[in-house]
């Protein structure tokens, strides 16, 4: 019989590592592991451990959580010797990375919830620190990826939970190779390709990527000294490729010259990560005194300190004013405890930098900091450097050195030609030193597409994006912001909301060119909303000083809302600037109070904390789809994240640097769902955006970087209908699949028409009547894919593993949130009025949503039996919700007792862990569900199976009778 194909690239595996150096070893058990372990440890350390004082060793080793592992792996050890003597020891030698054991195995078998076997594993002094899943060519990695996944829920904790220490996963198919950080809240869009410095993917396990990213010194220092230990989330994080070049080449630039350089990084590609791997490096320099990281604005001062934080706990102190600041920079300053900090690594804005190095006052403190060498890191340097600022630091520190971090370079084409010197990134800062475009982002799937719409009068007709709006702004300004052009907007933004955002699941923002037009469109859409055409919840910020003209007509978004000098007391005076603002303070004064009745909460402008309270009050409901539209002029278009916002949309003249930058707001990666970020454009920008990411990327990047018009995903759809036609010519022929291949094909293939359907569905001018399959064929074909999905979903308790598995059927591609129960009873109502009408139709209906709706099917059989037995006997339709309350809480309270009786749990212990498990949305852990048992405890044995079966019913119990009841 021939091999598998997976043996051969195993073994052909095992073989280059050993050419590099790795030294191979049979481990076949848990025992085999530890023996091991000891004689490498003894090797690394040049110490030989009694039994006894290894299984110190091993104690010390059994602690903590997976995160806090990593730490004792990084940890100097210690123990106390059977003679009395203190050793000290380390399990990796992390400052000289190179100075460790290598040895390579496979196919070592633990045994927890199930046995497990692992592919192959790479040890570093006798620790498991890499492990490598293999899947023969043509099969997904993300097949891989699951199976790893199963195996931490299975087996990697089971023992002395050694494959807890894993610091990398890496997954491969022979062609295609990616790797990721031990983190099992991540899902498979955190997991990277391996490139060159010239962002080439090395992605063949066999070819290129073993010699480049396996290879012992480098894996060393990726493990050593390029895994983050997020402090806040309790998760280690692996820099990706172009990370890891970035700091690598800002370190050699400090260790070897003097000179400055920028890195180009697009945006949202992770560039605090790499700006704070880079901070955290070049601290520890001894020749480097302190490391400035500069930003523009207060809001990204306090941000930046909390992640830098997040990153390495208490690492800085943010610098609250310019007094802090000196005191950071002298070493004198203590914090709100008393406690002296000295950090390396100062968080400042660069205005209060440009105080602390101007002012009379601090010029005596400061002047011993002159000639010290002082590394100063610019975030977003594309931004406030362009002023006197830039000169007056590099004139005042001598001894600088300076590093800039941009998505959007100023380069000679988007310079600032008002100046009397259009100054570029390059003019300031020197070389590029690394470049990780926006086509390199989306060609590794790091951020999204953009799927730009131009809505107005357009030549191309019979689209529903041509509605009767001016969109050049060659016309008047009174044209453009004419009440009925703004009123056609808003109903057009009205209607098209829900299918942008997926029905709500995201959110959106829409730039708007002035203060005094975005007061009109708020006013719009808070008249329509008291008339009921919409319940969306809008809210807005805006600075009102006196009106500024349109910024971004040159490319510049405008700053002026830097909270640090932005002056929000000008009222104190009757001043010509308070006049002239004053109506605008007084509408956002207004809006805020609409904000505070929304959410219950009390801001205003009275003062600048109160108004940057709302600001960041703001950026956190987006971010937790609390608001559905935010109105801006200038504010969020750049430096804000928000994983939840796929959609903007523009009434306003954007160009080169700004628009990128506002585009960007929408493509950061989250899911399967979210598959593109949502630009829809009122105004004639095609040239425009054409431009910006020509100049930012190049001209052929524009089809790479904006979705193909909706007719290209039409025919892409029909193509995959075809395709799933070979596997199942007609619905009925999936219940006759014959093998679990034959349903990994189906699977596969109705996955693929998901996905562009959900792609399609996001166009305004969507139909089903255009495409090949009918709405009715997709809801019926979607029913049999849910139930191959509730078969793997309920055969998972099985000891057989089927290859189904470890496929992801990316169910959040059909959850559709306004498709709950409350909905189904709306639809029994209407049937039950209709009692002189045909109602079968309608009974298809209900019968159709509970098969193919994922958050109904697990309630089916109770709402099916509702309407057999107790709704023909119900005479009047406002009977239909007190009935259906009656019976659902019978049913419920019958459940729940059957649950509690037949697993011997204690009633009131249980409902209380359900109701702390509903409010935390966390699900109990199996400790806690063991101490609801009343009488015997089962043995340790008993402990893991029946735990596991009880979690099993309480979840089961939840996602029946409470979740998915109410309207979201």
């Amino acid at each position: 019989m021939s091999k598998q194909s997976e043996q051969i690239l195993e073994q052909q595996l095992i073989a280059q590592l050993q050419k590099l150096g790795y030294e191979f070893t049979v481990i076949n058990s848990e025992k085999d592991l530890l023996r091991n372990l000891k004689s490498q440890l003894e090797k690394h350390n040049s110490i030989t451990f009694s039994p006894t004082e290894f299984d110190k060793v091993l104690n010390i080793l059994s602690k903590g959580t997976v995160f806090e592992k990593s730490k004792i792996l990084r940890e100097k050890q210690h123990i106390v010797r059977d003679n009395g003597d203190n050793l000290y020891f380390e399990f990796l030698n992390t400052e000289y990375w190179c100075r460790n054991q290598y040895q390579v195995t496979n196919q070592i078998t633990q045994e927890g919830k199930y046995k497990n076997r692992y592919d192959v594993t790479l040890l570093i002094n006798g620790m498991p620190l890499v492990q490598i899943e293999l899947k023969r060519s043509g099969l997904e990695l993300k097949e891989a990826f699951n199976q790893i996944n199963r195996y931490q829920r299975h087996s990697f904790g089971s023992g002395n939970a050694l494959f807890q220490y894993v610091q990398i996963f890496v997954v491969s198919n022979g062609r295609n190779t990616k790797y990721y950080a031990n983190n099992r809240n991540q899902s498979f869009k955190q997991t990277f390709f391996w490139t060159d410095r010239e962002n080439n993917r090395e992605t063949n396990i066999l070819n290129g990527f073993t010699d480049s990213f396996l290879e012992k010194c480098h894996l060393s220092k990726m493990i050593c000294k390029y895994i983050v230990l997020n402090e806040a989330q309790k998760i280690p994080m692996v820099l990706r490729p172009y990370q890891y070049y970035a700091v690598e080449a800002i370190i050699d630039r400090v260790k070897n010259s003097t000179k400055n350089g920028y890195i180009w990084h697009t945006t949202g590609s992770g560039k605090t990560l790499t700006s704070f791997k880079t901070s955290q490096v070049i601290m520890k320099l001894p020749e480097v005194h302190k490391v400035v990281f500069v930003v523009d604005r207060k809001d990204l001062d306090y941000q930046t300190t909390k992640e830098f934080n997040s990153f390495s706990e208490g690492c800085i102190d943010g610098t609250d004013n310019t007094k802090n600041l000196v005191q950071q920079f002298t070493g004198t300053y203590k914090d709100k405890k008393g406690v002296s900090k000295n950090s390396k690594l100062i968080v400042t804005t660069i205005q209060k930098l440009n105080t602390a190095i101007t002012k009379l006052k601090y010029e005596a403190k400061m002047a011993d900091l002159k000639d010290k060498k002082i590394v100063f890191i610019f975030d977003e340097c594309h931004r406030s450097q362009f002023g006197d600022t830039h000169k007056r630091i590099k004139e005042f520190f001598s001894n600088n050195q300076m590093f800039g971090f941009t998505g959007t370079p100023i380069l000679k084409e988007n310079a600032n030609k008002s100046e009397a010197i259009a100054r570029t990134t390059k003019d300031l800062f020197d070389e590029c030193l690394h470049k990780y475009v926006i086509t390199d982002a989306i060609k590794d799937e790091n951020v999204l597409k953009f799927s730009v719409e131009y809505v107005g009068r357009y030549k191309k007709k019979n689209s529903a994006t041509e509605i009767d709006i001016e969109v050049e702004d060659i016309d008047t300004k009174e044209l453009m912001e004419d009440e009925k052009r703004l009123e056609k907007i808003s109903d057009y933004i009205i209607a098209n909301h829900s299918r942008k955002t997926h029905n709500k699941e995201f959110t959106a923002m829409f730039c708007i060119n002035s203060v005094p037009t975005l007061i009109k469109y708020y006013d719009i859409l808070k008249r329509k909303k008291e008339a009921g055409e919409h319940n969306l919840k809008i809210a807005t910020i805006f600075s009102y000083g006196a009106n500024e003209p349109d910024q971004d007509a040159n490319g510049f978004i405008n700053f002026e809302e830097d909270f640090d000098s932005f002056d929000l007391n000008i009222v104190a005076e009757d001043s010509p600037q308070y006049k002239k603002s004053k109506h605008t303070r007084e509408k956002l004064d207004e809006y805020i109070e609409d904000y505070n009745q929304l959410f219950d909460v009390k801001y205003s402008t009275k003062d600048s904390q109160d108004f940057y309270n709302y600001y960041n009050d703001i950026s956190k409901k987006v971010k937790e789809r609390k608001i559905d539209i935010l109105l801006v002029v200038n504010m969020f278009l750049t430096g804000f994240d928000s994983k939840t916002l796929n959609t903007l949309y523009v009434d306003k003249n954007l160009q080169h640097h700004g628009l990128i930058q506002a585009y960007s707001r929408t493509n950061r990666i989250l899911n399967e769902q979210k598959s593109q970020g949502n630009i829809v454009v009122f105004r004639n920008l095609k040239n425009r955006t054409d431009e910006a990411i020509t100049l930012f990327s190049n001209k052929e990047a524009i089809e790479v970087i904006v979705m193909q018009p909706y007719e290209e995903y039409a025919t892409k759809f029909d193509e995959a209908f075809e395709q799933l036609k070979l596997y199942a010519p007609t619905v009925d022929s999936v219940n006759h699949l014959l093998t679990e291949e034959d349903e990994l094909n189906f699977i596969k293939a109705f996955r693929d028409l998901m996905r562009i359907k959900n792609i399609l569905s996001a166009f305004s001018d969507f139909n089903w009547e255009g495409l090949q399959m009918s709405e009715q064929e997709f809801e019926d074909y979607k029913s049999k894919y849910l139930d191959l999905y509730d078969k793997v979903k309920s055969n998972n308790q099985k000891e057989k593993v089927s290859i189904l598995e470890d496929v992801d059927f990316e169910l959040e591609l059909i959850h559709r949130d306004e498709i709950n129960v409350t909905y189904i009873i709306q639809l029994l109502i209407k049937l039950k009025a209709n009692t002189q009408k045909d109602t079968s139709k309608a009974e298809k209906e209900i019968f159709n949503l509970l098969n193919t709706e994922t958050t109904l099917r697990s309630k089916r059989e109770l709402i099916e039996r509702f309407i057999e037995e107790n709704l023909p006997i119900i005479k009047d339709s406002n009977e239909v919700i007190p009935e259906f309350d009656k019976y659902w809480n019978k049913e419920q309270q019958n459940a729940f007792d059957k649950l509690v009786e037949e697993e011997k749990l204690s009633s009131e212990k249980t409902e209380k862990l359900i109701e702390d498990y509903l409010f935390a949305e966390k699900i109990p852990l199996r400790d806690e569900v063991l101490e609801l048992l009343e009488g015997e405890k089962p043995s340790l044995l008993q402990r893991k199976k029946l735990g596991d079966r009880i979690l099993s019913r309480i979840t089961d119990f939840v996602e029946t009778f409470i979740n998915g009841m109410a309207g979201n």
